[in-house]
């Protein structure tokens, strides 16, 4: 049996977590860290998500969260990225961070950390967007360059970033695969009267209602035809049973930066 710490366990996914934790029959939850203005704070974790009782109780200390865990999962805020990579580092664990959002410097941690812990990142941990991803990457390196390329993103009305780390990451793969980078090719929105379309760009439209758990769509448009790739998640739990896939294939790993491509064997 595998201790899990889970970091943000009272956000969606956290719940999420703890919920597909009770369920697992070879990872169990031991650690559960909130902020420390949480209301969660004190109470048992299992409770906090709705999954009734796992005597595990919610903290805002890290070392406590981690103190008997063999990996940590981490879907708290950018903000908190480094407090938790200097706390995991501490407790000599690896980690699966799955937060959206991350500039320049946060990255740049992780980088950092992964020299010596296994780190995992991954915009989406959705087994089937991470194939979409690697569908994304030859659609874009096999059809010619006049095909224009559009991604589409929609999610529910409270998600803070847009577009999503899973659109900018697609982004990113189709750029790369003509060539280019995503700084020099995006467009993001459009807004008044239209110049037309600069020649290899790649446009990102974002949509936030209701209570939608995340639609992505890549769009190349030829002259007469189009070809559109499409995820749809319609439960948030996917999400956790895939973290949970990627926190068993972390432990254990020598220290290095991973992704969800390297849990798939893509």
């Amino acid at each position: 049996m595998t201790n899990v710490a889970v970091l943000g366990v009272s956000g969606r996914m956290g719940r999420c977590l703890v919920k597909a934790l009770r369920d697992s029959e070879d990872l169990r939850l031991t650690g559960a860290l909130a902020s420390p203005t949480s209301a969660a704070l004190g109470r048992d974790a299992g409770e906090v998500a709705q999954a009734g009782p796992v005597a595990v109780e919610v903290t805002a200390d890290r070392a406590r969260a981690l103190d008997r865990a063999a990996v940590a999962v981490d879907f708290t805020l950018p903000e908190a990225v480094e407090e938790n990579l200097a706390a995991v580092s501490k407790a000599g664990i690896p980690v699966v961070i799955g937060i959206t959002g991350l500039d320049g410097p946060r990255l740049a941690a992780i980088r950092r950390a992964s020299q010596a812990l296994p780190v995992l990142v991954a915009p989406n941990m959705s087994l089937a967007v991470n194939l979409l991803f690697g569908l994304a990457g030859r659609a874009a390196a096999a059809l010619p360059a006049d095909y224009d390329v559009e991604i589409l993103e929609a999610h529910h009305r409270n998600k803070a970033d847009a577009p999503s780390g899973t659109a900018l990451r697609l982004g990113e793969i189709v750029a790369g695969a003509r060539g280019g980078t995503l700084a020099e090719l995006a467009a993001y929105g459009r807004l008044g009267k239209s110049q037309g379309r600069a020649p290899g760009s790649i446009g990102f439209s974002s949509l936030r209602a209701g209570d939608i758990v995340g639609e992505h769509r890549v769009l190349f448009a030829g002259t007469g035809e189009s070809l559109e790739i499409v995820h749809r998640a319609t439960d948030r739990m996917t999400f956790a049973h895939g973290a949970l896939a990627a926190a068993r294939w972390l432990v254990k790993r020598p220290p290095g930066l991973y992704g969800m491509s390297d849990v798939l064997g893509l």
